[in-house]
C-alpha cells in the first residue's frame, strides 16, 4: 500500500507525474523490480497551515484557571489558492488520539475540559492530533500542543483549620451565630459535614452560620467546605466548633471592686499589675470573658489575658502623650459571664504613672563668654543652657563651685543659670576665667535621694577696654563772684565733664593755679606750677564732686583766682586723665558792685591759657622696625608661593 507522506504539498503546476521504482522479493525467488506511475491533476485539495501540519504541531498556552469549556484553539484549514474555506465547505474535524481531558468540536474548536483544569499542578501539556476532511473528501492533518500555566489568582484558603464559637442557649431560630471567611476569588460556602445538619445553616454568599431553630445547651461540630465557584477543584476546608452554654443569672462577683495604683515609668511591657479573682452563678470562671474598655490612649497601654491586666507598650512620663493625660490612665474592666441574657461587672482601674530619674542633665555644647573688663556690678555676662531629658524638661538647678569671691568675681542664678559680675575685673591681671558650674535635676523622681547632676566647664575671657580721655565743656572758664560773709560756704560752678558711655565714676582735684591782683590780665604771662596748693593757698576753694565751692574771708580787695583742675578715671597704669582752667574773679562783699549778682560764665576771648601736658608713648628702636618690616615681607612671599601652588594644581 503507498500513501501520501504527512505534510507532504501536490501541485499538479509544478510536478504534475511522480515515477516511484518499487522492489520485492519472495523467499527463494529473485527479486522484482517494477515502476509505478503517480499522476497528478489540477483540481481542489485541502490545506492546513503551516505550524499546524508542521511534524511538533502549534503551541498554545493557557492559564490553569480558565473557565471550563472556554475555546482555547481554532483549526482553520486553506485551500491550494491560499483563501480560508467557510465552515459549510468543511465535512468534519476528528480527533486521532483520545488520552486527553480536551475537547474537540466539529466546527475545529478545542475547548477546556468540562471540570476545568487541576490548579494545584505545575505546567501541564496535552498533544492533540486532528485530521481535518472537506465534504469532497479531501483532507489534511496536524498537531495542536495545549500548555496549562499554574494560575496566578489566589487559592482559596480559610485563615485558620479550626473555629470556636460559644453561644448562649435560648438563641432563636435565624440569628447569626458566627461567620466564615475565606480569601479567594468567586468564594462561595456549603457545609460538608453534618451532611444534613438540623441546628445550622451556612449562606453561600456571605459564610454566615444561622441556627435553625431555638438553641438548647449542646455541642456541634461544622466542616465548612470554601472553593471558587468558576473551579470547584480550588476549594478549602475548615471545622467550625459551636458550644450552647446555659444562661447565668447574675452578674459576675470579682477581688478588687476598683483598682488604684501607681506605676513607675521604668516598668517593663509584659508586667502583671493586677488579677482578678472573679466567679459566676456557678462559683467557677471557666465561662467568664474579660475585656478592657476606656480611652484610645488607656488601651493601648494596656490589656487583658485572661483575668490579668498588664501593661501593653512602655509608659514612658517623659513623652507629651502621658503628659497630655495628666500622667493618669482611666479604664474599665468588664467582665461577662455567657447565656441568653449575659450579666457583667464592671471594674473600675485608675492608674497612675509616676516619675524616674532616668538621665543625667547635659552641659551645653559651647559655653564660652566674652566681657568687656569695665562691665559694671551686676552686669550679664551669658547664660548655661544645661538640658535634662526627664520630664519636666530642663528643670535644672546652677551653682558654681567655690562660689563668688575675688578669685572668681562672678555668681550665677539658681534658677536661670544667668552668669553675672560680682567684683572688679582687670584684663591685665587676668585675661580669663573658668568656672565649674554644677547642674542638678529637680522634680525628676519621686525620690528626691536619687536627684543627679553632672559638673560643666564655662570660660569667660576677659575684653580689653582702651581708656578714654576725659571731656570737658568748656575747658577753659572765667567766672564773677561775689564773695558772701566770712565763713560761710559759698558754690561757684559745677564742672561739665564726661568719659566713656560706660558711666564710668570721674574724680576731680585741684592740681595747680595761681593768685593775681583783680587789675591784672588772666590770660598773659601766666606760669602754672604745682606746689602743695597753688593758687589756693589759703585754701578758699574746694572741690566737693564736681562742684567747685568758695570759703569768703574778710580781705577787702578784689582778688582774681587762676585754678588748674585735674580730672581723672581708672587707677594705676589705666589711668586717664585731663586739665582745665578756671578763671574766678571775687568781689568783696563790701566793695560796690554793679546791681547783677548772678555768676557768669563766659568764655575768655583774649589769648588762649596754653596748658601743657606730659604724655608716655612708646618709640620703637630702628632696628626693631627694620625685623618687622623684614619679617612681614617674607611671610608675604610665602603665602604668595602657597597661593600661586594651589592654582597650578
Amino acid at each position: 500500500q503507498v500513501t501520501l507522506r504527512a505534510g507532504a504539498e501536490l501541485d499538479a503546476r509544478r510536478v504534475n507525474q511522480y515515477t516511484l521504482i518499487l522492489r520485492a522479493a519472495c523467499p527463494g525467488e529473485d527479486e522484482v523490480e517494477e515502476r509505478l506511475f503517480v499522476q497528478v491533476t489540477v483540481g481542489q485539495v485541502l490545506r492546513c497551515h503551516t505550524p499546524f501540519a508542521s511534524a511538533e504541531g502549534d503551541m498554545v498556552q493557557v492559564l490553569a484557571d480558565v473557565a471550563p469549556r472556554t475555546p482555547l484553539y481554532a483549526v482553520l484549514p486553506q485551500p491550494l489558492g491560499g483563501l480560508t474555506v467557510s465552515d459549510s465547505s468543511l465535512g468534519a474535524h476528528r480527533l486521532r488520539n483520545h488520552n486527553t481531558p480536551l475537547t474537540l468540536t466539529r466546527r475545529g474548536l478545542v475547548l477546556a475540559p468540562d471540570d476545568g483544569f487541576d490548579p494545584s499542578k505545575d505546567i501541564q501539556t496535552f498533544r492533540l492530533e486532528i485530521e481535518v476532511t472537506d465534504r469532497h473528501g479531501h483532507n489534511c492533518s496536524g498537531a495542536v500542543r495545549v500548555q496549562v500555566l499554574p494560575s496566578r489568582r489566589p487559592r482559596v484558603t480559610f485563615p485558620e483549620p479550626h473555629w470556636a464559637v460559644i453561644v448562649t442557649e435560648g438563641t432563636g431560630p435565624w440569628e447569626v451565630v458566627t461567620q466564615v471567611h475565606a480569601s479567594g476569588d468567586n468564594v462561595r460556602y456549603t457545609i460538608l459535614a453534618p451532611i444534613t445538619p438540623a441546628l445550622f445553616t451556612v449562606d453561600e454568599v456571605t459564610g454566615e452560620i444561622r441556627s435553625t431553630r431555638r438553641l438548647e445547651v449542646i455541642r456541634a461540630h461544622l466542616l465548612i467546605r470554601a472553593y471558587n465557584t468558576l473551579h470547584p477543584n480550588d476549594h478549602a476546608t475548615t471545622m467550625v466548633n459551636i458550644t450552647v452554654q446555659a444562661t447565668d443569672r447574675w452578674a459576675p462577683r470579682c477581688v478588687p471592686a476598683i483598682f488604684v495604683s501607681q506605676v513607675p515609668e521604668t516598668m517593663s511591657p509584659g508586667s502583671t499589675l493586677v488579677t482578678l479573682r472573679c466567679t459566676d452563678s456557678t462559683n467557677t470562671d471557666a465561662c467568664l470573658h474579660y475585656a478592657l474598655e476606656g480611652p484610645p490612649a488607656s488601651r493601648s497601654r494596656f490589656c487583658m489575658e485572661g483575668p490579668q491586666l498588664k501593661i501593653n507598650t512602655t509608659l514612658d512620663y517623659d513623652s507629651e502623650a502621658v503628659a497630655a493625660v495628666g500622667f493618669q490612665f482611666t479604664a474599665t474592666i468588664v467582665v461577662t459571664a455567657g447565656g441568653q441574657l449575659p450579666q457583667s461587672t464592671r471594674v473600675p482601674v485608675l492608674l497612675t504613672v509616676t516619675p524616674v530619674n532616668e538621665f543625667r542633665p547635659a552641659c551645653p555644647n559651647a559655653a564660652t563668654f566674652t566681657v568687656p573688663e569695665t562691665a559694671a556690678f551686676g552686669s550679664v555676662v551669658g547664660r548655661v543652657a544645661g538640658t535634662d531629658r526627664d520630664y519636666p524638661p530642663d528643670s535644672l538647678e546652677y551653682s558654681l563651685e567655690g562660689g563668688s569671691g575675688p578669685a572668681q568675681p562672678f555668681s550665677i542664678d539658681r534658677h536661670t543659670g544667668e552668669i553675672r559680675v560680682v567684683g572688679s575685673l582687670n584684663s591685665q591681671q587676668q585675661k580669663s576665667y573658668r568656672l565649674v558650674v554644677r547642674l542638678t535635676d529637680t522634680h525628676n523622681d519621686l525620690d528626691l535621694a536619687k536627684r543627679q547632676s553632672r559638673l560643666c566647664d564655662v570660660s569667660v575671657r576677659l575684653q580689653a577696654v582702651p581708656g578714654q580721655v576725659p571731656v570737658c565743656i568748656p575747658e577753659v572758664q572765667e567766672l564773677r563772684i561775689m564773695a558772701g560773709s566770712p565763713g560761710s560756704r559759698q558754690p561757684v560752678t559745677r564742672l561739665v565733664c564726661h568719659n566713656s558711655p560706660d558711666g564710668t565714676v570721674l574724680t576731680y582735684t585741684i592740681v595747680g593755679g595761681e593768685e593775681r591782683p583783680s587789675h591784672s590780665s588772666p590770660c598773659h604771662g601766666v606760669a602754672l606750677s604745682r606746689p602743695s596748693h597753688p593758687g589756693n593757698e589759703d585754701g578758699r576753694f574746694r572741690l566737693e564732686g564736681n562742684t567747685l565751692v568758695y570759703l569768703p574771708n574778710d580781705r577787702a580787695e578784689p582778688r582774681t583766682f587762676v585754678l588748674l583742675v585735674e580730672v581723672w578715671s581708672g587707677s594705676g597704669a589705666r589711668r586717664r586723665s585731663t586739665l582745665m582752667a578756671l578763671v574766678v574773679h571775687v568781689t568783696p562783699w563790701s566793695t560796690p558792685v554793679p546791681p547783677s549778682t548772678t555768676t557768669q560764665h563766659t568764655t575768655l576771648q583774649k589769648e588762649p591759657l596754653v596748658v601743657m601736658q606730659t604724655e608716655v608713648v612708646w618709640h620703637p628702636p630702628a632696628w626693631f622696625v627694620a625685623v618687622l618690616t623684614i619679617s612681614g615681607a617674607l611671610l608675604l612671599a610665602t603665602l604668595g608661593c602657597t597661593a600661586r601652588n594651589l592654582l597650578c594644581r
